[in-house]
């Protein structure tokens, strides 16, 4: 059994992060679900507007990414990918950018059946998330 698992996380438009890393936090419609070394392969999909986590990435510190819907997998030789739809590193969120997207989200006024406006707000939710940041 390894020590460390080998996780990647790719969109569709680029690789965004590989490395080793101790642990995998990540919401799937399911729930928050954690991989370690040794962990039962697997296929999630994960839920829109969340972030994920490696714990012990970069040389021990964490990875964080906003993901936008995908999938995770866990195959028997610890190697886990985060295959996402939309996904944006910790470091390249524009903070401002996401708050305004919120604000005008939230403040548009829209019926809760307006599932555009969920989702838009849930990936700024989710990339503040990642960052850090509160939503207020």
């Amino acid at each position: 059994m390894s020590k460390r698992l080998f996780v990647e996380i790719v969109s569709p438009e680029r690789q965004l992060w590989a490395g080793e890393g101790d642990m995998v936090i990540a919401k799937t419609v399911d729930g928050e679900f954690g991989v370690q070394p040794g962990h039962t392969p697997v296929l999630a999909l994960l839920a829109a507007g969340s972030v994920v986590r490696v714990v012990g990435g970069r040389e021990t510190g964490e990875v964080r990414a906003a993901v936008h819907g995908g999938f995770l997998s866990v195959t028997d030789d610890s190697r886990v990918s985060i295959l996402a739809e939309v996904a944006e590193l910790a470091e390249e969120v524009d903070v401002d950018r996401a708050k305004r997207a919120l604000e005008e989200t939230e403040s548009g006024g829209g019926s809760p059946e307006d599932t555009e406006a969920q989702e838009r707000a849930a990936r700024a939710r989710s990339r503040l998330a990642a960052a850090g940041t509160d939503a207020a």
